[in-house]
């Protein structure tokens, strides 16, 4: 429809309008970009403002942030401006002009009160001067601990660790033994025909409630190799080839002679 109304508007200027020369309008051979619309300024290029899709072709200036407001730890605000900073007070400190203060009067001074010969204990010196035995005092019960009614344990709640047995703390202790109760049940009681008699226990060897001598014992006899071994003889040698002691002549040998134009082994290898 668009190429109909073309040619038209071309037909009705051509009737209408001198031309010079031999070109007149005509219907185009192929599309061209003119007879299709287009987005039009619709891409922009990058920005100079701001972080994101800044352009990277222009210089960008530093960026600083906000952080978020953090938690306050106290629940106290603290008292605000209400110091009032002295007037000698500057920026570098104090001014350094003189000031005085006032104090109360000094007590006068007296003299030293000498002690008298009898002011002194000399029957108390002697826990300073010589070894004495540890002295204890008791004091009265505190009205705290009468208040919170513990019940203090009395002398004869402590028990000693015990002497005797195998059970001691602080004393060595010999071995014990038990004797536990016999057993009726497999035994000789269930059939007296079972007792053993006198030559059912074994003698017991002195050595083990005696003194115990020394022993000895006595291995086999190791007898010296006879005729009966065999002998290596003169012809199992062979001193032509003992190459050791003397000097040894130069060998050689000759190697498979290969071919040129044999052709290389080729193995396909799977992939």
């Amino acid at each position: 429809m668009l190429s109909v109304t073309i040619h038209l508007s071309l037909r009705i200027m051509s009737s209408t309008i001198n031309w010079v020369g031999t070109w007149r309008p005509h219907k185009p051979r192929g599309p061209i970009a003119a007879l299709y619309g287009n987005p039009g300024p619709k891409y922009a290029l990058p920005g100079l403002v701001g972080f994101s899709n800044h352009d990277p072709t222009k210089h960008k200036a530093p960026v600083f942030s906000f952080g978020t407001r953090r938690e306050r730890k106290y629940d106290s605000e603290g008292p605000g401006p209400k110091y009032l900073i002295p007037s000698n007070i500057t920026r570098l400190g104090r001014d350094g002009t003189p000031a005085f203060s006032l104090h109360s009067r000094l007590k006068e001074l007296q003299k030293f009160q000498v002690p008298e010969p009898g002011s002194y204990s000399l029957e108390h010196s002697e826990k300073f001067r010589f070894h004495s035995a540890p002295a204890y005092s008791l004091t009265g019960r505190s009205k705290d601990f009468q208040k919170s009614k513990i019940q203090t344990p009395g002398p004869a709640s402590y028990t000693l660790p015990p002497v005797l047995g195998c059970n001691t703390v602080l004393t060595p202790a010999a071995p014990t033994f038990s004797f536990r109760g016999r057993s009726k049940i497999g035994t000789t009681y269930e059939d007296l025909k079972k007792t053993p008699g006198p030559a059912a226990y074994k003698d017991v060897d002195p050595r083990i409630y005696g003194r115990n001598p020394p022993r000895f014992s006595m291995t086999g006899r190791n007898f010296p190799p006879g005729e009966n071994t065999k002998k290596p003889g003169p012809g199992t040698y062979y001193p032509e080839g003992v190459t050791s002691t003397r000097a040894k002549a130069p060998s050689f040998s000759f190697g498979m002679r290969h071919s040129e134009f044999i052709e290389p082994l080729i193995v396909e290898v799977p992939e």
